[in-house]
């Protein structure tokens, strides 16, 4: 038996606990940002986050109301996608408060903070991963802005690289779930998708 819900007739609110509580895990962009007059960086996790296209190599993030994030997007064109890391649980968390304009996350928070290569805001300099942006676009949808980025730059730690390839058990990602639930790396499947060729016999079993 399933349970029925009616967007509408539930509320935004309610209907956004329970959309996030069954769209999981949601990798987490823990996005830095600088302001227009380069004073203050901001610092913020945003779990609607995923990749948007590969030519060129564009990365999207949304942010729910006008936020500093986005605000600082909009003056200055550039943003960075740092992963946020399991040893660092707390400071992403934290980065989340809802601090004054013009509070930079990095400090309030004691987070490093290190110089970025193509675009002005900083890194994290504790995170494995960082993805340097310039805004391709926006759309703004409802009460939410769809940030679309192209990446100019990356930069990952060599100590999560194996034979060229990021390593997820030593990239250790956060991952949100749902009410205040945070998810990291469980057991790693792995399993090679299977061509069409090599169908015959190879599907999984019908259940």
């Amino acid at each position: 038996m399933r349970i029925d819900f009616d967007p509408e007739a539930l509320g935004s609110t309610p209907f956004y606990k329970l959309l996030t509580s069954v769209v999981v895990p949601r990798p987490i962009a823990w996005v830095s940002t600088i302001s227009r007059d380069h004073l203050s960086a901001n610092l913020a996790p945003h779990s609607f986050f995923t990749v948007a296209a590969v030519a060129p190599p564009i990365v999207q993030f949304t942010s729910v109301g006008r936020k500093d994030s986005l605000r600082n997007v909009e003056d200055t064109g550039e943003f960075v996608v740092n992963l946020a890391p399991e040893g660092l649980f707390e400071q992403v968390n934290a980065t989340a408060t809802d601090f004054p304009h013009g509070v930079s996350e990095f400090e309030a928070v004691g987070v490093a903070q290190e110089a970025s290569a193509r675009v002005k805001p900083p890194r994290v300099a504790g995170s494995p991963v960082a993805l340097e942006c310039v805004v391709h676009s926006t759309m703004g949808l409802g009460n939410s802005t769809v940030v679309f980025g192209r990446v100019v730059h990356a930069a990952i730690d060599d100590a999560v690289m194996v034979d060229g390839h990021a390593e997820i058990t030593r990239l250790r990602p956060l991952s949100r779930l749902g009410k205040n639930e945070w998810g990291t790396v469980g057991d790693v499947l792995d399993l090679a998708r299977i061509r069409y060729a090599d169908w015959e016999g190879q599907g999984p079993e019908k259940v």
